[in-house]
């Protein structure tokens, strides 16, 4: 029995879907949390309904890129279990990384020759390893970020707002001059998102304000159309 054939085991699928289960009932159970402290709060239902679309829009784009991963993935580690990582952690290249150290630290490429169901199982626990070590870490910290935020914030809610942005921008400026750093098409990818955003917010919201709910969602798929077409006639 092959390395793929173990990893694709039928047995596999309904152990990884238990875990899939609860994460969905987590999501639900946020979900009915946020609309009943809404109501508590006297918060308008519409606000609501459009928060919950605009969250829904914005996945679209991350998704699509996490699932194009998960399908190469599933070539190295199988199916049930690229599955069950990329549907908890939502990092593609993370868990793909996660993965090749397993593998590179038993000598062998990933998926490569000699990789074997045991050193398949080393990149299954490199990245369940990652995946425990983070939510440990998590959990501890989050405690002091709370404190940090009401020492910075000062209770003044404008305050939190800017120190909110700023590390909103510092986080995604990092992530995309990584990406920028990667090729031309990553920059490409990166300047149409940019551009269709501005596009968006300067020139279609004010003549079609609910827009604005997509404006992420489209930003992300233009730029990864955009990088696609110069892969595809360019590159």
């Amino acid at each position: 029995m092959n390395t793929l054939s173990i990893a694709n085991s039928a047995i596999l699928w309904p152990l990884c879907g238990i875990t899939l289960v609860v994460v969905l009932a987590q999501a639900m159970l946020f979900m009915r949390l946020a609309k009943k402290t809404a109501k508590q709060i006297s918060l308008a239902p519409e606000v609501t309904n459009r928060a919950m679309r605009i969250g829904l829009v914005s996945a679209i784009g991350p998704a699509l890129g996490v699932f194009i991963v998960m399908v190469g993935l599933m070539t190295s580690i199988g199916g049930p279990l690229s599955w069950l990582r990329l549907s908890i952690i939502g990092s593609a290249a993370t868990e793909l990384s996660n993965a090749t150290f397993g593998a590179t630290a038993a000598g062998v490429e990933l998926g490569g020759e000699g990789y074997t169901p045991a050193i398949m199982a080393v990149s299954w626990f490199g990245m369940t390893l990652y995946g425990a070590t983070t939510l440990v870490l998590i959990g501890c910290a989050t405690p002091a970020l709370e404190k940090m935020k009401d020492t910075v914030s000062r209770g003044d809610p404008k305050r939190l707002a800017v120190f909110s942005t700023a590390c909103g921008c510092g986080i995604f400026g990092y992530l995309n001059q990584n990406e920028i750093l990667k090729g031309v098409n990553s920059s490409i990818a990166g300047i149409a998102g940019a551009v269709s955003m501005i596009v968006i917010s300067k020139i279609l919201a004010p003549k079609v304000p609910r827009i604005m709910e997509y404006a992420l969602g489209i930003a992300m798929l233009v730029g990864m159309l955009c990088g696609l077409i110069y892969d595809t006639v360019v590159a």
